[in-house]
Formats: C-alpha cells, sequence, structure tokens
C-alpha cells in the first residue's frame, strides 16, 4: 500500500518533467523560443500546471544537451547561436560528413544498411509531410546510423555531438524551403547509400561533402539575405 502511494507522485513527477522538457525542447529547436530568449519558471510552472520542481528538472536536461544555459545569477536562457564563428563549425561537421561516410563504406557490416535505409525512409515520410522537427530528428538518426557503420566509435561521438549542436542551424535550413525542401534532399541521402552500398570509399566521400556543401551554402544564403527597403526619401 505504501509503495503503490509512493509510486503515484514519482510517475506524475516523471510525466511533469517529460511535458516540460517536450514543449521546451520542441520550442527552442522550432525557434518559437530564439536564442538568448530568458526562460521564466514561474510562468512556465503556471502555464504547464506544474511545480518547478519538474520545471527545473527538465530545464536541467535541456541544458546537458546544450539548449539551455544558466547565468550566474541562477537565471536561465535559450543557449545562443555562435554565428560569429559559424565558419569552425561548418568546417568540422563537413570533415565529419566526409569521414564518417568514408569509413561507412569500407566498413559496414551485415545489418548496418537495413538501419540506415529505415532512417531514410523516416527521414523521406517526415519530408513529405513537411514536418520540420521530424526532418531535424530523422537526418540525425540517418547520419548518426552511418557513423555507426564507420566503426570508430570516436568519430561517432564527434559527429553526433556536432548534429546535436547544429539542430537549430538545420531548423533555419528548412525554414528556408518554407518546411518543403526539394526532391534533391532524399536524392542526395539515397545517392550516399548507394555509394556506401557498393563500397565505392572515393563517390561516398564526394557525396558527402557535396551534401555538407548545399546545406552549408543555403544557411548562409539565408543569413546573408538583403531584406532592406527600398524607400525613396
Amino acid at each position: 500500500m505504501d509503495d503503490t502511494a509512493a509510486a503515484v507522485p514519482e510517475r506524475k513527477r516523471g510525466s511533469g518533467v517529460k511535458k516540460a522538457y517536450d514543449l521546451l525542447r520542441t520550442e527552442i529547436l522550432d525557434l518559437t523560443l530564439p536564442p538568448g530568449s530568458p526562460i521564466d519558471e514561474v510562468q512556465l510552472a503556471e502555464r504547464l500546471s506544474l511545480s518547478r520542481t519538474p520545471i527545473r528538472e527538465a530545464l536541467a536536461r535541456l541544458a546537458t544537451e546544450g539548449l539551455i544555459d544558466t547565468l550566474p545569477n541562477r537565471s536561465t536562457m535559450v543557449s545562443n547561436i555562435d554565428f560569429l564563428n559559424l565558419h569552425t563549425f561548418f568546417d568540422a561537421i563537413t570533415l565529419m560528413y566526409r569521414v564518417t561516410t568514408r569509413l561507412a563504406a569500407q566498413n559496414w557490416q551485415a545489418g548496418d544498411l537495413e538501419v540506415i535505409k529505415a532512417h531514410q525512409r523516416d527521414f523521406a515520410a517526415a519530408v513529405a509531410n513537411h514536418d520540420a522537427l521530424a526532418m531535424i530528428g530523422t537526418n540525425r538518426d540517418f547520419h548518426a546510423a552511418i557513423a555507426e557503420a564507420g566503426r570508430n566509435p570516436y568519430y561517432r561521438a564527434l559527429f553526433e555531438r556536432l548534429l546535436d549542436d547544429g539542430r537549430r542551424l538545420l531548423r533555419l535550413y528548412y525554414q528556408s524551403f518554407n518546411d518543403r525542401p526539394p526532391p534533391s534532399v532524399i536524392e542526395e541521402h539515397e545517392d550516399i547509400i548507394a555509394a556506401i552500398t557498393a563500397r565505392d570509399v572515393e563517390t561516398a566521400d564526394r557525396l558527402a561533402k557535396a551534401h555538407a556543401d548545399q546545406i552549408v551554402t543555403q544557411i548562409q544564403k539565408l543569413l546573408s539575405w538583403d531584406q532592406r527597403q527600398n524607400i525613396r526619401l
């Protein structure tokens, strides 16, 4: 009886943490909460009809993912995107696209291709549904599976970190297409799968670089888009 009574609040607290985490994560990745936005625990608790304890646990989890920063005064905010040093991020993630795809073509084993193709099907479904957050998640899973097939855990860990760090940039990428990216985003993945399947290391490398390049170029275009009004004075 006592054990059952104790378990109920624990389940409620766990569901509260998940509710707060899911909502905040979605709003951060979707840029509804822009970089630098303050997070008011009291307002959030009232909004979700939760106590501040699950809110704080959700914020702590988001902090470990690099989406929330805790300031010296103990207030919290959505972490900023370091636009001034994006070139270093682009260098690193392009290299990881290439290295992990090369290694996958060289080292894949039985079962790897099925996992990669399953993530690709999920990605294609997300694109068809114009679901940007699902595109971000399934794209991440697709490339993480390729890295896993490469059999180098150090490269895989680094690539997964970069993919996670770049989620909001990828949101900007899909936003630049009004969440309706061209069919080429699916075709590029399919071409990469074909090169990996054929164990064609050089083609896999070339396709991975081209894939990274077009994403980086599109984001750069968006960031430099001139929206000034030509007003006669």
